[in-house]
């Protein structure tokens, strides 16, 4: 359509510069001039229908481009860098006051601050874009006295994506907000699916999966920004310094970025504590029954496990490997790996043995 129409204008300006020419030119055609007009006007628009075609080719490679960029950039981008631009250029005019009474090169020189303060303002204010965003999502959460403060963005960190569990909690609307996804860990996830290790690559794989049924999921948004870090080569440390620097919580299952984390101040959303938050509660003297499968550290240990993975070391259990017996709970023990139940064999007359 573009095309069309710069062909059509370009047309009607060479029908209209022929007929200028025509006057001026006269066409060596014996006869009436009209017969030279009309030549003049249909090279013209020859002329113009043809240049018309390749200037609107050239528009519309251009708008498109022009649209391609403008998708990637967001409202955030456009506003602050706006807004950045404006604030220079005020300054600008400012400083320049004095120099237009400059002899000669007066001009010259406010041209040169506006364009400086005006580039400077921009580009302060697509650097600092992320701050002015956290501002203002922090002013735009309302916060009772005593409450912590949880931002609805939360940084991913690889474990978390190659561990797929958050694509169920978002399902359930626990999780809901922006997921911001750095390009960095979306590089690690590809050079461990690139890996010449199967278990590797199938967990890399596995990863870039979990991240696009992440995109799909209407309860939450999946933001992937390029913001980097050269000089820092661990991927935990950028990590850690992008949420510092976001003001954001990670997403991780990871144990040592937990830890690390947690010494710089940095909040940590960890899967595994969620997940053993949810665990049922025993408390001693409480009856169950377990299959004994292996046997424990101690001499006369034996250890099961509940359906949702929980470890119980049973005394006395080591002669019950491969049996389901009833055991009553003695403590409970909560570690940074997980919760362990203790227990003790119920008595002869009580216990139930299965298998046997």
């Amino acid at each position: 359509m573009l095309v069309t129409i710069a062909r059509l204008l370009f047309a009607l300006l060479g029908a209209f510069g022929g007929a200028e020419l025509s006057g001026i030119y006269k066409f060596p055609i014996p006869g009436s001039p009209i017969i030279g007009i009309i030549l003049y006007i249909i090279i013209g628009v020859g002329i113009g229908y043809f240049m018309g075609g390749m200037v609107g080719t050239e528009i519309a490679k251009g708008l498109s481009r022009i649209e391609k960029v403008v998708q990637k950039v967001s409202l955030l981008d456009i506003l602050v860098g706006i807004t950045g631009l404006i604030i220079g250029l005020v300054l600008a005019t400012l400083i320049s006051l004095p120099l237009w009474r400059v002899p000669v090169f007066g001009p010259y020189l406010a041209m040169i601050v506006f364009v400086i303060l005006g580039y400077l303002g921009l580009w302060i204010g697509l650097r600092k874009k992320e701050d002015i965003g956290s501002v203002f999502n922090f002013l735009s959460q309302p916060k009772a006295q005593g409450q912590t403060f949880i931002p609805r963005k939360k940084i991913l960190d690889t474990s978390v994506i190659i561990d797929g569990r958050i694509v169920d909690i978002c399902k359930t609307g626990f999780i809901s907000g922006e997921l911001i996804a750095p390009g960095f860990i979306l590089r690690e996830l590809q050079a461990i699916a690139d890996s010449e290790d199967s278990l590797k690559r199938n967990r890399g794989r596995r990863g870039l999966d979990v991240l696009r049924e992440l995109q799909e999921e209407s309860n939450v948004k999946v933001n992937i920004i390029e913001k980097d870090y050269p000089k820092t080569l661990d991927v935990d440390t950028k990590l850690v310094q992008m949420a510092k620097d976001l003001k954001l919580p990670i997403l991780t299952n990871d144990f040592n970025l937990n830890k690390v984390a947690e010494l710089q101040s940095v909040r940590v959303l960890n899967i595994n504590e969620l997940a053993n938050a949810l665990k049922p509660v025993v408390l001693p003297g409480e009856e169950m029954n377990v299959l004994i499968v292996k046997e424990g550290k101690e001499v006369s240990q034996g250890v099961g496990y509940l359906e949702d993975g929980t470890m119980v070391v049973v005394e006395g259990g080591r002669a019950c490997v491969g049996k389901e017996v009833r055991v009553y709970v003695t403590s409970v023990l909560q570690t940074s790996a997980g919760r362990m139940i203790f227990t003790n064999l119920k008595s002869e007359k009580g216990n139930t043995v299965k298998g046997e």
